[in-house]
């Protein structure tokens, strides 16, 4: 009984001494080591300095155009911004956060606190104040890095964000709505999040309290590593509800070994245009499961082209790395070192394939597309919903389609519709149906007809981009009814 008694006592403290490690008693040692690493930033942007002639009024943003955040997480954060400057030639300022890296004065922050500045001051946690450089950003994944003049300057290690897991103890130090630094605690709530924001996110979620000036903050581990960069909030209010963003540390790392060799990022390009794969699409394509990124695209003498990749393969695994969700991909190619020949792993009408790609540097391209409209001179009959137009030259002329695609076009979609339903749009053109080219409406009608699936999958082009689309057959009789013309 003694020794059963003994036991218990040892289990017990062994498991008080794990309880201590994993709930502190207190943060504060942590907090005194690396606060003096965090800085408080403001960074000023005098916009056009031309006031124009006397006592003309300043320019006022136009209010039926939408904000360029609403709806998303960063609407609340910039929400004072939008509706107050900048106006004209006015000054506008921007109150931030950052967190010193290393002791020659490189300071890791976000973007959207140092953009379009032409005068950025850090202060210090003893309350000097210094200039900043701006020696690189990031816009895709909001990091910039400035960088300060000093030495033996205090400073905070990047930690390694992949060794995070769901319930770890973190803490927040920023400065929040301008009081200057403040720290809060909480845990991470959620790794890999994607919150629209761009083709690269892959966000911490946490719920220690992240407010409206914590951007570009560290946010710490209980070992006081720097485990992620404070970015966005999600919340009705425009304070803290316990949902906040932080860029993974590993990410930070290579951005800012980038900028520092390269002044500015360095992306692998695989060359191709991806979708989700929607349960609809998996039942279509006759796939196990709704899982990968679905190849939408090719883009000519690409390393995709080159590897043979094709319209239609379903990338499962690149690198290594199992292929979950159709967002993984883009990370993971913009990752992939320039050069450097990666296996793939594919499914190709119900095979799985390998095969690999030589990754080369993706050239950011800034060009838009627009899409043309015009009257219609003839209807076709309806399938699925949609009503269907040749491609004659007519048809191209004012609907701006190059004599290089072949297809048919969507001239109009019945809201009702299966194909409506599916996502199908007014200008769509129809490539293929059920991987067959079609290139007349009796050549998509005839498909349609013959196919006994539950779905018609349709590869499709919209502006510059090709997609699948799986549009079930529903029966509905109110899909093929005649309906005006509402262009």
């Amino acid at each position: 009984m003694k020794k059963l008694v003994q036991a218990f006592v040892v289990v017990s403290w062994v498991f008080g001494a794990l309880n201590a490690t994993a709930m502190p008693e207190s943060f504060a040692d942590l907090i005194e080591k690396n606060q003096p690493a965090v800085v408080n930033i403001s960074s000023t942007s005098n916009g056009d300095e031309d006031p124009g002639d006397e006592g003309d009024a300043a320019p006022t943003p136009d209010p039926d155009q939408p904000s360029p955040f609403q709806g998303t997480p960063f609407e609340d954060m910039f929400r004072d911004f939008l509706e107050n400057g900048p106006h004209g030639h006015m000054p506008t300022k921007s109150l931030g956060s950052g967190v010193i890296i290393s002791p020659d004065g490189y300071i890791v922050t976000n973007n959207h606190v140092v953009m379009q500045a032409d005068d950025i001051t850090v202060r210090l946690a003893d309350e000097r104040e210094l200039k900043a450089e701006l020696v690189g950003s990031d816009p895709k994944t909001d990091i910039a890095l400035i960088k300060v003049d000093g030495a033996d300057l205090p400073h905070a290690p990047l930690g390694d964000s992949d060794s995070v897991r769901v319930g770890d103890w973190v803490v927040a130090i920023g400065n929040p709505f301008g009081l200057g630094g403040s720290v809060s605690a909480g845990i991470i709530s959620a790794l890999g999040r994607n919150i629209g924001q761009g083709p690269y996110d892959h966000f911490l979620q946490t719920d220690a309290a992240i407010n409206p000036g914590n951007s570009g903050g560290p946010l710490f581990n209980t070992d006081g590593q720097v485990v992620g960069i404070n970015t966005a909030i999600l919340s009705r209010s425009g304070g803290s509800q316990g949902i906040g963003f932080a860029i993974p540390s590993n990410t930070v790392k290579l951005i800012v070994d980038q900028i520092k060799e390269h002044g500015r990022p360095i992306r692998g390009w695989l060359g191709v245009r991806i979708q989700t794969v929607t349960p609809e699409l998996a039942d279509a394509m006759k796939l196990s499961d709704a899982h990968g990124a679905l190849v939408a695209g090719v883009v000519d003498g690409s390393p995709a082209d080159k590897a043979g990749l094709k319209e239609g393969d379903v990338i499962v695994s690149y690198d290594g790395h199992g292929i979950t969700k159709m967002v993984d991909l883009p990370r993971l190619v913009a990752q992939t070192e320039i050069n450097k020949r990666v296996k793939m792993e594919i499914v190709r009408a119900g095979k799985r394939l390998a095969m690999s790609a030589q990754i080369t540097e993706l050239v950011e391209d800034s060009g838009t597309t627009s899409e043309k409209t015009g009257p219609a001179k003839k209807m076709n009959r309806t399938v699925l919903g949609m009503y269907l137009m040749n491609l004659t030259d007519n048809v191209r002329a004012q609907y701006g389609v190059g004599t290089d695609v072949k297809g048919v076009l969507v001239r109009y979609v019945n809201g009702r519709s299966a194909a409506a339903n599916a996502g199908i749009r007014r200008g769509d053109i129809i490539l293929q149906v059920n991987r067959q080219a079609v290139e007349t409406v009796t050549d998509v009608t005839n498909l349609v007809d013959k196919g006994d699936d539950k779905s018609v999958l349709l590869l499709i082009q919209r502006g510059t981009d090709s997609l699948f689309v799986a549009v079930r057959r529903t029966g509905d009789k109110d899909d093929d009814k005649d309906s005006k013309d509402k262009g």
